[in-house]
Order: structure tokens, then sequence, then C-alpha cells
């Protein structure tokens, strides 16, 4: 899922009802190549810049999990603790719009600000050799 920097933004993802218009779009205005993703019977898109291998944004179908998302760019912001950021969200006056899932070699969960805006927070799974990775897990 992109970048690791604990605050930065890791990835984005559009979730949409016609995925395959609005990747086609994104292929012609931008200039973007599509990495299929299978999902259970339809796929979804992984969008690569040009000139590179690595994808950059997900453009997703509004099926399934991701049937009640608003169809807008959702930014996924890396955290250091999923849990610790949510019980945040909550104090702060935030609220959890979907609960922690495991996907990209971590995990996230959506979340609306007191403004009202939604966005992604993703915790990457420590790695094998990561000295801070508890033990037993």
């Amino acid at each position: 899922m992109g970048q690791t920097s604990i605050g930065q933004m890791g990835w984005m993802d559009l979730t949409v009802d016609q995925a395959s218009t609005v990747k086609a779009f994104y292929e012609t205005v931008v200039g973007w190549t599509t990495l299929p993703v299978e999902m259970d019977g339809y796929e979804d898109y992984c969008m690569i810049p040009p000139g590179t291998e690595t994808p950059v944004v997900g453009i997703c179908h509004a099926r399934g999990p991701n049937r009640d998302l608003p169809p807008q760019w959702i930014p996924y912001f890396n955290v250091a603790d999923l849990d610790r950021s949510l019980e945040g969200c909550r104090a702060s006056g935030g609220t959890v719009v979907r609960e922690p899932k495991s996907a990209g070699g971590g995990r996230f969960a959506l979340v609306r600000d007191p403004g009202g805006a939604v966005c992604a927070l993703y915790q990457t799974d420590p790695g094998p050799a990561d000295p801070a990775a508890p033990s037993g897990t």
C-alpha cells in the first residue's frame, strides 16, 4: 500500500458505481495504466503512473464491503498504531466508519473527522525481522 512513513499519505482509493468507465477516464486523462485486482467475481484496479511500475491509487467498484462508500477519493494516512489512533479518533469527536480490516500487508480502518470528511488510517504490519514486532504474533 505505498509508502510507510508515519503521518504521510500512503495511498488513495476511489470507489464508484462504474469503476471500469472511471478507470478508462483516468487512463485517458492522466495517462495511468491499469493493474487489475481480482475481487469476488469482478475486478478492481490499481493505477500506475507513466514511466513506473508502482501503483499509486486504486479505483474500486461500489460493491460488497465498498457498496456504502461515498464516490470520492479517500486518502490512506499511515499511522504507527491503528488501535491507538482509533481511540484518539473517538476521543476527539470523530467516528469510525469501518472497523479495522487487513489489506496490503497491514490493517486499515475508515474514519470520519469532526468536520465530516472521510479518510482511512493504515498501519503496516511489522516485518519478521523488525525488532519492534511483538513476540508471539
